[in-house]
């Protein structure tokens, strides 16, 4: 299904998410799982993956793209089944503001501390929150392995204030604590090949990675053409224009070389 179900698009305007289950077949995961695996822990070894690390010293490996060419990354992010459903929540023209893996090893990834991923983008020259992200799970995410945690409806209250602490976006305690006893606290647990749909303002977090297990999954982040970021804060998020590809395009392309 290239579009978001009536149930979906509900539960995204009032929760500020949804879970599409098997949005990726098993072979769509093993493949890019596999091959993304052997190339991004090689690269890890040179130093080209960064870490970002939280307040415990745990560190998660991140790789960010900034264009979506036709390696596999690329052409995920530019699959009819992405951008169909962005499309439509959106409700705008989209581009694909940045793609990214986010890579918690066993025994060693960090966590996230809560924030909107607005908070940062606003920062970075985008006017609007017409934006929303799509996280593919590659691996079984769960409370052990540091899976994703959201307030689930706390897109409703618009961008907060977020202060820098211990290198990352937080919003700032006050509003966190209030907003924490208005709105009900989900761990999204995901199955390999699950993605989760949400609102740019939605509240979300994540635990270290305390298990023995990998919780690696590919990030999506889609922007309305006429938001595109008004200032050069940042070498991604600019407009390019986005040339869809049909669903599994990337089942037979080469994982990129950098």
């Amino acid at each position: 299904m290239l579009f978001p179900s009536k149930a979906e698009m509900r539960a995204y305007e009032v929760d500020g998410y949804f879970v599409r289950k098997g949005f990726l077949s098993p072979e769509e995961v093993t493949d890019f799982r596999e091959s993304s695996r052997r190339q991004l822990e090689e690269e890890s070894k040179g130093g080209n993956v960064m870490k970002k690390g939280d307040k415990s010293g745990n560190a998660t490996l991140l790789k960010l793209w900034n264009h979506a060419g036709d390696d596999k990354y690329g052409l995920l992010a530019r699959d009819e089944r992405m951008v169909r459903i962005s499309e439509a929540l959106i409700g705008e023209e989209i581009y694909l503001y940045s793609h990214k893996m986010t890579m918690k090893q066993p025994r060693e990834g960090g966590a996230w501390e809560w924030h909107q991923d607005y908070g940062y983008w606003y920062n970075n020259g985008c006017l609007s929150p017409e934006m929303l992200s799509i996280y593919v799970s590659l691996d079984p995410a769960n409370r052990e392995n540091g899976c994703l945690q959201v307030l689930k409806g706390s897109h409703i209250l618009g961008r907060l204030n977020h202060v820098r602490e211990d290198g990352q976006t937080n919003v700032e305690a006050p509003y966190l604590e209030a907003a924490v006893e208005r709105f009900e606290h989900v761990y999204v647990e995901m199955e390999p090949g699950d993605a989760l749909v949400f609102h740019c303002n939605l509240l979300h977090r994540s635990d270290a990675n305390n298990s023995d297990t990998y919780r690696w999954g590919y990030i999506c982040s889609y922007n309305a053409v006429h938001n595109a970021p008004f200032m050069q804060a940042r070498d991604y998020g600019h407009f390019q224009k986005l040339e869809t590809v049909p669903a599994g395009s990337f089942m037979n392309a080469k994982v990129a070389a950098e």
